[in-house]
């Protein structure tokens, strides 16, 4: 595997913005993405998968090789097309490496076991990135400890997503030191007990289901873009689980309030159709997509 990552002009080229801090006597320029960056990367690096078998992701790309491949004249090719459109690669970050060596991409880490089973696992540096998050929520001494959990809850839920096809037993990745010591933080208020810590525990750490190596690969050439919304639609609807998934299934990818099909652009929201969200029953729950879901709650406010 050869696994590049472009430089610092390159980000500049993609539009992203500069903002100067001052660190002791020295000022640092720190590039700030901004929400074109991503496209024009993909504009600027079109047509760069061709020179070799790779995955990219904007900026972020990784060459598979083969024994017989050569790796310096395939970092030439490389490198005479980015200087074309004026960027260059950043050689500290560029790097080879086998397989069963593993490499990090996109926050997590990949690699080839001896007995030949791919694993993909949270890098450390993404580990570290949001410990780091958790731990100054957890430690702020701002915030009691009901305003933790919801402050806390997005973000253990985000990471556990990104990262439910990966093997994520064990310590670290369970997040149980780090959900341990939120607890004896929690129970060290005067007005929580042990039973209400908990219960804080585990709204602050969703749990999220994972299976490893379970991601279904687009198909073929597919595009979001490509006007197919039935594959799309059924696609998009593995990312919910429980009541909506089944509702997803009976409706056929389809919005019960307007009819048309899911897309990645809003996300689906599960309707109790009688207004009683105490009936659970399975003819009372309907997927809707959320803009509806607004609409039909603000025309019964008026009613």
């Amino acid at each position: 595997m050869m696994e590049s990552r472009m430089t610092r002009n390159c980000h500049v080229r993609f539009g992203e913005r500069y903002e100067e801090t001052h660190q002791s006597q020295d000022w640092k320029v720190r590039f700030v993405p901004t929400l074109c960056s991503p496209i024009l990367a993909n504009i600027a690096l079109n047509g760069i998968e061709e020179i070799h078998q790779s995955i990219r992701y904007a900026d972020d790309m990784v060459f598979i090789l083969k024994p017989q491949d050569d790796a310096n004249k395939i970092l030439e090719e490389v490198k005479e097309f980015l200087a074309q459109r004026g960027m260059e690669i950043s050689e500290p970050k560029t790097k080879l490496t086998a397989t069963t060596d593993g490499f990090d991409f996109l926050g997590w880490n990949f690699r080839v076991q001896k007995n030949g089973k791919f694993r993909s696992r949270p890098s450390v540096d993404n580990y570290k990135a949001f410990r780091k998050k958790v731990k100054a929520i957890i430690n702020n001494s701002n915030y009691g400890a009901v305003v933790k959990a919801k402050k806390l809850a997005p973000i253990v839920r985000g990471w556990r997503n990104y990262h439910r096809y990966c093997k994520m037993d064990g310590a670290r990745n369970s997040l149980y030191f780090i959900e341990s010591r939120a607890f004896k933080v929690f129970n060290k208020e005067e007005n929580q007990n042990r039973y209400s810590s908990k219960k804080l525990l585990d709204q602050a750490f969703p749990k999220v289901p994972y299976s490893e190596n379970k991601f279904a690969n687009v198909k073929g050439e597919k595009s979001p873009f490509d006007g197919d919304l039935t594959y799309w639609s059924q696609r998009n609807s593995k990312l919910y689980d429980g009541q909506t998934s089944k509702a997803l299934k009976r409706q056929n990818h389809s919005c019960a309030a307007c009819g048309l099909k899911f897309t990645s652009e809003e996300r689906v929201h599960l309707h109790h159709a009688d207004g009683n969200h105490e009936n659970w029953k399975r003819d009372n729950l309907v997927a809707i997509h959320q803009s509806c879901h607004q609409y039909i709650h603000m025309s019964k406010s008026y009613d």
